[in-house]
């Protein structure tokens, strides 16, 4: 019984180590209706941070996410979720939402939900999410539009 134990306890932890996110930093792009650079890094083994500066109307955004990672049962495909906050900077002669001249500052919370999928022989990971966000301070109002491919080195 004592045997059958220890190699059941062998067997879980090699499956869950084969299932984890598989790298600790992640630097790229990320493409959708606002386009940028990602940059993540693994805190420990299930969460992570994520910074993102991504352009939109001649303007840009900074982002801080906190990501917990999950896996999906499939092999290198991992979901998360998480949540952070933005601070974006546009003028309002650039925006859809304003129509004037006038300099724009937004402070804001942001969520996220995604898939990664983790490449086997090469470098790279594949994200795929829907990052919606909340405008708080300057022009407030929520963005539900904010969702992006990412394509990262890891290391």
């Amino acid at each position: 019984m004592r045997n059958f134990i220890i190699c059941s306890l062998l067997i879980i932890s090699s499956i869950s180590f084969t299932y984890s996110q598989g790298y600790n930093t992640g630097v790229g792009v990320r493409v959708g209706f606002s386009n940028g650079l990602t940059v993540k890094h693994f805190i420990n083994k299930k969460a992570a941070i994520e910074g993102v500066l991504s352009t939109r109307w001649k303007g840009f955004n900074i982002t801080g996410l906190y990501e917990v990672h999950n896996n999906t049962g499939l092999y290198q495909l991992n979901w998360y979720y998480g949540a952070g906050a933005h601070i974006g900077f546009w003028n309002g002669k650039n925006v859809k939402w304003a129509n004037d001249n006038n300099d724009y500052i937004v402070i804001g919370i942001d969520g996220v939900i995604g898939l990664e999928y983790i490449f086997d022989n090469i470098p790279f990971n594949v994200s795929l999410d829907w990052k919606p966000t909340m405008n708080l301070i300057g022009h407030s109002e929520f963005w539900g539009d904010n969702g992006a491919i990412s394509l990262r080195y890891i290391f």
